[in-house]
């Protein structure tokens, strides 16, 4: 059997180690390193499964392997992947793609020239829910599409998440892009203008933007909105949400990607719990970055899907500062 070799980068992103999880779960990948310069984020990981460790990435490209995946901070997305392209590597990039416009561009441009392929990670788009309602879309069960509304309202992440010179920016980008990359999935068009709020609302003393509500219009027609915020708080059952409203001219689809789950209430842990028992959505995500590569084929989340949705978010953030909707003609306007 032909196995993939794969190598990570990074594991700032707390994503790598479910990831990491499922590479290690496939007998067609062999894990030939990982490259973190904080060691003590990723020694407990290669001791325990016998990884080799750089402290170097430019190391681990160097050596045979045929694919990376990157768990970085935002802002070293673009500098980590452009190298990896050009050492002939392909790319499964965690999200958002990057925190400009040109750098994402940069990126996509240099996996083409040097033809490898780049994947967002976007692992909402293997949520059982949400292939089911793309599938009753497709079907016309609803009718055409008139709108969409969407959460994703997380708990208050820490460390350099909150650090806008890494992240890129907080809450409006942070949960903007996973949603709105299944709207534009779904709906199979281009946003066109934007519209949006964010604010610090739900966290003292914080110097990013914990709160958000963007809207959009699609080329179709189409109309959406999302509600991206960081608002869950300790007492909350479980993280966050993913849900979406479908409403079309026959119907609605409701769609909640983490219903799959088990309640427990409990005294000694003082507060409900929330177990999901439904499949792996990061399991599927890797599987079919590997499948793509190993079968010759193009990866199913590519760069530009990734910079599709991140643009929306970095036009709402230039919506908050001018007070008005942007269009998205071009992205002249936008953070370069």
């Amino acid at each position: 059997m032909k196995k993939l070799k794969v190598g990570m980068i990074s594991f700032a992103h707390g994503h790598a180690y479910s990831y990491l999880n499922s590479l290690r779960a496939m007998p067609s990948v062999e894990i030939t390193g990982i490259a973190d310069e904080v060691k003590s984020r990723v020694e407990e990981v290669t001791t325990n499964y016998g990884l080799p460790y750089f402290e170097n990435y430019q190391d681990l490209l160097a050596t045979g392997i045929d694919a990376v995946v990157i768990c970085s901070e935002n802002a070293r997305h673009a500098e980590i992947t452009i190298a990896a392209a050009k050492s002939g590597k392909h790319v499964l990039c965690e999200k958002p793609l990057g925190i400009s416009v040109s750098e994402m561009e940069a990126m996509i441009s240099a996996c083409k020239e040097n033809d490898v392929q780049l994947m967002t990670a976007f692992p909402c788009r293997y949520l059982a829910s949400v292939i089911k309602a793309k599938e009753a879309v497709e079907l016309g069960e609803i009718g055409d599409i008139i709108a969409i509304k969407g959460t994703n309202r997380g708990s208050l992440p820490s460390g350099w998440f909150l650090q806008s010179e890494l992240s890129g920016g907080g809450a409006l980008l942070d949960h903007t892009v996973h949603v709105m990359d299944l709207m534009n999935w779904i709906t199979q068009s281009e946003v066109k203008e934007v519209y949006a709020y964010s604010a610090t609302l739900f966290n003292e003393n914080l110097d990013i933007d914990d709160t958000g509500m963007i809207h959009v219009k699609y080329a179709n027609g189409v109309f959406g909105v999302l509600d991206t915020s960081w608002s869950r708080n300790s007492a909350f059952p479980t993280w966050g949400d993913v849900t979406m409203t479908i409403i079309g001219t026959k119907g609605t689809i409701s769609v909640d990607g983490f219903a799959q789950k088990n309640e427990l209430y409990s005294l000694e842990n003082g507060k409900g719990i929330w177990n999901f028992w439904g499949d792996s959505m990061d399991d599927y995500l890797v599987k079919a970055f590997v499948h793509a590569l190993l079968n010759g084929e193009q990866v199913p989340i590519t760069g530009e899907d990734g910079l599709r949705s991140t643009v929306v978010a970095l036009a709402g953030y230039k919506s908050v500062e001018l007070g008005q909707p942007v269009l998205l003609v071009d992205f002249s306007f936008l953070p370069t």
